[in-house]
């Protein structure tokens, strides 16, 4: 599980990096930039991640297929990924263009609104390279690929780093683009991702150019009923998140600086149970490929406690110096005491969001896609959102009221999802006993 889930992680952070960098230059630009990167990502991600989400079904079928030893298998599933990818590029984009269209309507301060807007006019051309991706992620992790993943994603970083330095503070001759600079940034080091994994999987499986390209109705059939609920709890996700940023919009720009500084923070630490979680989506499946379930419980009460243990670290360091942290991010002293107090808001579900993405990964390498999208339904938009709401307007607690409510909702949610994750290894468990008794 280590061997798989370091390099996963450290791909994760690696790609949570960028979206760090690019908090950091802007925030040498002004408040208003830092929340128009904070807005814009939410919308486009919003979008573009709950499409890449339908990718998430290769997890399962090209893990349990190679713990079967059947590789054609492997290959058509991730031939239906690529064609997935590319059908859904034209409707993420669409998409995006239409939801830029609405920010006025939803009361947007509007020196951040005037930022946004060429952030999301760059950033919307790093669709297509991401989707495609994606596709190829999941493939070659599922094959227990992970190190050319992680070594993609800190070189892209450099990429990264030095359009926003070139493009955002305006060095080299360019112009001083600001925000917008950040979204140019950002598309190139997508389009250097999507050409080294392609890279990569063309050295190490040269199979792939003999393979048949015609589209598999019922694989494309099988994944979208895996992938649609996790993409949808993926937007639920998401959407509860981005509903706090415009309504913390709605404030003021100090406000919603501090809201995207500590949602950058607490983002980057949900990449360390997000890459275990990976590895425990493909060793869960790779161990029922196999016809294992012993094997299958044993590796996510594995991927259960490493997440645990990260992320108990991550909520020791959010409540004791988090205005160290935001400092990283802005000098302004207003700026800096609104992320510090979210963040202590945040130190409290840490470990429980942990708990609740790696169930998510191990129940999705069983094929169990709908119970995390009900469990997270339920704990964000019944519960924490609207508690959340009242504690921020109606109790007059800004932005950390919004916090809170997502605090309670993120350890009802991980509480619940462990219970199931507890009674689904008990029950593999048992049939494993009753089967070697016979």
């Amino acid at each position: 599980m280590i061997r798989l889930a370091g390099p996963l992680v450290l791909a994760e952070l690696g790609w949570m990096a960028m979206g760090v960098v690019d908090t950091m230059f802007v925030g040498r630009v002004g408040a208003e930039a830092i929340g128009a990167v904070g807005l814009g990502t939410m919308v486009f991600y919003g979008i573009a991640i709950c499409a890449a989400g339908v990718l998430l079904g290769l997890d399962t079928l090209v893990a349990q297929a190679f713990g079967a030893g059947d590789r054609e298998d492997c290959h058509r599933s991730w031939v239906s990924g690529m064609w997935l990818a590319v059908l859904m590029i034209p409707l993420v984009m669409g998409a995006v263009w239409v939801l830029e269209g609405i920010l006025p309507s939803l009361g947007v301060d509007q020196t951040v609104l005037l930022a946004t807007r060429p952030y999301l006019h760059a950033l919307i051309w790093s669709a297509p390279p991401l989707l495609i991706y994606f596709a190829l992620r999941r493939y070659l992790q599922a094959l227990h690929m992970a190190r050319p993943v992680m070594i993609t994603l800190i070189t892209a970083n450099l990429v990264n780093l030095a359009g926003n330095w070139i493009l955002v503070l305006g060095h080299l001759g360019a112009p001083r683009l600001g925000a917008e600079g950040s979204g140019w940034a950002t598309c190139f080091s997508r389009i250097y991702m999507a050409a080294a994994l392609a890279y990569v999987l063309l050295k190490h499986d040269a199979e792939v150019l003999r393979i048949s390209w015609r589209p598999d109705a019922g694989r494309m059939w099988a994944l979208l009923k895996l992938g649609a609920p996790a993409a949808a709890q993926m937007a639920v996700e998401i959407g509860v998140f981005a509903t706090v940023t415009v309504l913390v919009s709605r404030l003021n720009a100090t406000a919603l600086a501090g809201h995207q500084i500590a949602l950058t923070t607490v983002s980057t630490t949900f990449m360390m149970p997000l890459g275990v979680s990976s590895a425990a989506a493909v060793r869960v499946g790779f161990a029922l490929g196999t016809g294992d379930r012993r094997a299958a419980a044993r590796a996510g009460w594995t991927a259960l406690g490493l997440g645990a243990a990260v992320m108990s670290a991550a909520a020791i360091v959010l409540l004791t110096m988090p205005e160290w942290i935001a400092r990283l991010f802005t000098p302004d002293a207003a700026v800096i005491a609104a992320a510090a107090t979210i963040l202590r808001v945040a130190a409290f579900f840490q470990l429980f969001d942990g708990l609740q993405i790696v169930v998510t990964g191990s129940l999705r390498g069983a094929g169990d896609t709908r119970t995390p999208m009900v469990c997270h339904f339920i704990g964000y938009w019944v519960m924490g959102l609207p508690l959340g709401a009242m504690l921020c307007f109606s109790r007059g607690l800004g932005a950390p009221g919004l916090w809170m409510g997502l605090s309670a909702g993120l350890i009802a949610i991980g509480l619940v999802l462990t219970a199931f994750w507890w009674r689904t290894a008990r029950e593999w468990s048992r049939a494993w006993r009753f089967k070697s008794a016979a």
